[in-house]
């Protein structure tokens, strides 16, 4: 019996989402899906809602829940992965609020920034372990990974494992949908070319029937900045650097040095610029999660549609060898990307099949879109050293690279940002190794 094994299991809505839609691959008949979490209370409620849908469509499937890692990965096809190292609580909440006494505001904090990088730092090592795991009891299974930081996650797996690995993200598939909605424009029949780094992804090329869309999109988006909208921050973007990008203005916003300091708080109006918003949006999960399970776990008439997520759709391509196009992330080998680091996270279009997943080669991006995501880049590539090193002086110089912190704050508010941090997570960080902070840069006051 094939399998796949579901890392994460608890997040009972992202399960229905990617598992929901395997029911609905006649090519996976017969698979066992395996489910494995932490919080067996979660876990069980994953398995009750999987278990109704499977009655529901008839599915010939088998749901198992492990409560040991090691035998839910025993002998794997395909393992998705959808962990959160530290939770809401305490983790996510100190990324926000530790910052925030410094002076250092954020918006969502789980993809670079300040915030990325502690979760990086907690996520890495756990992502190493089941590494190690999957090396031993499914060697050849491919890993679909989730889980943000997509690009240091899916970077250090492929760097530092021997774990077939694909980072997937939803901001792809719905960047051109979004924006022709947005700007009131037909969606129907586009072509589009989009490459980058995930979160920082850019709209090369959108035509309909080899006519370029750019002038029109452009032409729109102006008119549009000139009343209040939730897409500010991206059309500023695009005003100045000349293209769309693929991620939302809430988290692009936090990615650049322009949209939130101090020094200028009307920006915060001006772009309408969400701060705190992953808290907000994590607590009103928290509070309606009642009402959810009802209808997720103690409804036994759940339906499922299958969804967009790419999830179930590489792997029904790569059982029934029908190609399948998506917007992947993968490490820069051979220069997919001309003007990116070899060693950097990209995210470009990729084909799966029964011969695996094969990138496909991009060229040279806009400069000025190469120089953006190397910012990014540059802070990632760190962390992910940090994780490896077990430093502390590397966890200083991502953030000393991350281009929001660094506009923000002072290399001696930097370091001491990161030393209350790395306090206040305590053993859900490794033991970082050297000095608690580097000589003060500023002269004594007399």
């Amino acid at each position: 019996m094939s399998k796949i094994t579901f890392i994460g299991a608890g997040s009972t809505v992202f399960a229905k989402n990617i598992l929901g839609d395997c029911l609905f691959v006649p090519a996976l008949a017969g698979f066992e899906f395996a489910l494995y979490d932490i919080d067996h209370n979660r876990l069980k409620e994953s398995e009750t809602m999987l278990s109704h849908l499977k009655a529901n469509y008839g599915a010939n499937v088998t749901i198992q829940s492990y409560h040991n890692r090691k035998e839910a990965l025993k002998d794997a096809k395909y393992v998705i992965n959808a962990i959160q190292v530290g939770g809401y609580r305490p983790s996510t909440v100190i990324d926000f609020e530790i910052p925030k006494k410094y002076g250092l505001r954020q918006t969502i904090a789980d993809t670079v920034g300040i915030g990325g990088i502690f979760r990086s730092l907690r996520t890495i090592p756990v992502m190493l372990d089941f590494a190690k795991d999957m090396e031993e009891v499914c060697p050849n299974a491919l890993l679909l990974n989730y889980t943000n930081p997509m690009a240091t996650l899916t970077g250090a797996m492929l760097r530092y494992t021997q774990v077939q690995t694909i980072g997937l993200c939803h901001s792809v598939q719905v960047c051109t949908k979004d924006l022709f909605e947005s700007l009131e424009m037909d969606h129907e029949g586009i072509e589009e070319k989009i490459a980058g780094i995930n979160h920082m992804a850019w709209l090369l090329e959108v035509k309909r029937d080899g006519k370029d869309l750019y002038p029109e999109i452009k032409r729109r988006a102006k008119e549009k900045q000139q009343s209040r909208h939730h897409d500010m921050v991206r059309f500023e973007l695009m005003d100045k650097f000349g293209y769309y990008v693929t991620e939302s203005s809430e988290h692009n916003a936090e990615y650049h040095p322009y949209f939130i300091k101090s020094r200028y708080p009307e920006l915060i109006g001006q772009f309408n610029i969400p701060l705190d918003e992953y808290p907000r949006r994590c607590e009103e999960q928290i509070n309606n999660w009642n009402t959810m399970k009802h209808d997720l776990v103690g409804n036994t008439q759940i339906t499922h549609t299958r969804s967009k997520e790419y999830g179930s759709r590489i792997i029904e391509a790569i059982e029934t060898n029908v190609p399948f196009k998506f917007g992947g992330n993968v490490l820069n080998t051979g220069g997919l990307i001309d003007n990116l680091p070899e060693k950097a996270c990209v995210e470009v279009p990729c084909v799966a099949d029964r011969s695996g997943i094969m990138p496909c080669y991009v060229g040279e991006i806009p400069e000025q879109l190469a120089g953006l995501n190397r910012t990014n880049i540059s802070s990632q590539l760190m962390t992910i050293e940090a994780a490896i090193s077990g430093k502390k002086e590397h966890i200083y110089q991502a953030a000393l690279l991350d281009p929001h912190t660094s506009a923000e704050l002072s290399i001696d508010d930097i370091v001491n940002l990161c030393d209350d941090l790395i306090e206040a997570h305590g053993d859900r960080l490794p033991a970082y190794k050297g000095a608690t902070q580097y000589s003060a840069s500023s002269p004594p006051s007399n």
